[in-house]
């Protein structure tokens, strides 16, 4: 591990200056307007505005890429980040400020696909979980000590916007000064909605489910606390617990998620958060202990939602389709993370703020009776699942499967560096005769899951 962090410590740190800054911002703004006494529902738009960016930075940032390359496209993308967030300090206009943060999801989209296409080509194939897993540390410690700079730093002057700008200036230091090769020039695999929609659904809503979830989290989860009481400190130190538990459940997730159902393990972290989610959503002003305790404890299940729906799915999706399926996954996600942070606004203004927390309850009971274990067929669960669980990055580019060891290295080739028609014409391992079809009163969901709905240890492990 020693090794793969010294050769990989420059784009390290650039992901980590990247998410300091993105972490930073998020909280900032949304401390900003509440100090301002704006609506939530201003708050909610501008999360969601930067989700919108990112996922259109994933059709953009392959062709900037490919006509400009890596390090001319990363430059640039980083130039006009900081440039975007100073921008919040020298407009005040709100919906300037949308246009802002679209600009900022957008760019850093592009940042995070020439880090990780970087990662990819240099990492050797047996050292690409361990790879995978320093990027995650790098993702989620950035979003902590983004956090945590409000701590020393409480005032919300622009000396903040500063901060971030200068992150992002940082972050452009090591791609820059790289001598490294190169990666290849890069092409979108196909998404294939309809193939996976009906191959993986319950993986999808899992996947949309945490998007509605974790969007709104970390769009309006300050301006909640900082309507609380909190203090500018406080709120800092409350946010960087929560994704504090978002990096400390995903080891003890692998561990379960290997043995145990994953279909179970889903519907189980659902109906924690809706329980734990209760006490802040019922409580108009939460005692300081509970607010801490049971923050940490939603966001320990809720940031488990994703990474479980991630290895679900491909446990049911052959390997020439995973670059794929990843894409879909994210833009799934992007699309929930972009609605909810708009929905839990206005129900935060029409009822209370104490109504996002009653928004996680919500649609994790939704979860709860969408993912069922037993409705599950057995058609297309792969040879070797369930495969190995991978802890996921906090964010990331549809790149990020082709860190993923569970992904064949000449797939990954394959899909990202030739004509994404090629990919497309790829056919499914394993057609379904049509005399081992589905009976019409089964639902039509492929995932693979034990018969028993509780959990037991899975029996090829």
């Amino acid at each position: 591990m020693r090794t793969i962090w010294k050769s990989f410590r420059a784009l390290y740190f650039a992901a980590l200056m990247m998410l300091i800054g993105s972490g930073l911002l998020s909280t900032y703004l949304a401390l900003r307007l509440a100090a301002d006494q704006v609506d939530g529902l201003w708050v909610g738009a501008l999360m969601a505005a930067n989700y919108f960016g990112l996922a259109l930075g994933g059709k953009i940032g392959h062709r900037l890429i490919a006509r400009v390359g890596h390090i001319r496209a990363y430059a640039a993308c980083a130039g006009i980040v900081g440039a975007a967030v100073l921008g919040h300090g020298l407009v005040d206009w709100l919906p300037a400020w949308l246009m802002l943060r679209v600009i900022v999801g957008l760019g850093m989209m592009c940042q995070y696909m020439v880090i990780e296409s970087w990662l990819n080509e240099q990492a050797d194939a047996k050292q690409r979980g361990a790879v995978f897993s320093g990027y995650m540390i790098a993702s989620y410690l950035g979003l902590v000590l983004g956090q945590l700079i409000l701590v020393v730093h409480p005032q919300l002057g622009l000396e903040l916007l500063m901060l971030v700008a200068a992150c992002f200036a940082l972050c452009l230091v090591p791609v820059a000064l790289t001598r490294r090769i190169h990666p290849s020039a890069l092409h979108p695999a196909p998404m294939e909605p309809r193939f996976f929609i009906k191959r993986v659904p319950q993986s999808l809503s899992t996947v949309l489910g945490a998007g509605l979830i974790v969007g709104s989290f970390y769009g309006l989860a300050p301006l909640y606390a900082s309507h609380q009481g909190l203090t500018t400190e406080q709120v800092g130190l409350f946010m960087g617990s929560c994704i504090f538990a978002g990096l400390l459940v995903q080891w003890p997730l692998g561990w379960l998620s290997d043995r145990y159902d994953r279909a179970v393990l889903i519907r189980s972290a659902a109906g924690g958060v809706a329980i734990a989610a209760l006490p802040l959503a019922l409580l108009p002003q939460a005692p300081l202990e509970v607010l801490f305790a049971a923050g940490f404890i939603v966001s320990l299940l809720q940031f488990c939602l994703y990474p479980l729906a991630v290895a679900f799915s491909n446990d049911h999706v052959e390997s020439e389709r995973r670059v794929s399926l990843t894409a879909m996954l994210l833009v799934t996600y992007g699309v929930g993370a972009s609605i909810g942070p708009l929905v839990a606004g206005v129900v935060m203004k029409l009822f209370g703020n104490q109504m996002l927390y009653a928004f996680f309850s919500f649609f994790a009971l939704v979860l709860v009776w969408r993912i069922r274990p037993k409705a599950v067929t057995n058609l297309h669960q792969v040879d070797d699942a369930p495969l190995h669980h991978v802890a996921m990055p906090a964010v990331g580019s549809p790149l990020a499967a082709a860190l993923d060891p569970r992904v064949d290295e000449q797939v990954v080739h394959d899909q990202m560096y030739t004509a994404p028609e090629a990919a497309a014409d790829v056919e499914p391992a394993h057609d379904v005769p049509v005399d081992k079809a589905v009976e019409p009163s089964e639902p039509l969901n492929d995932e693979q899951s034990s018969p028993d709905d509780g959990l037991q240890p899975k029996a090829n492990l």
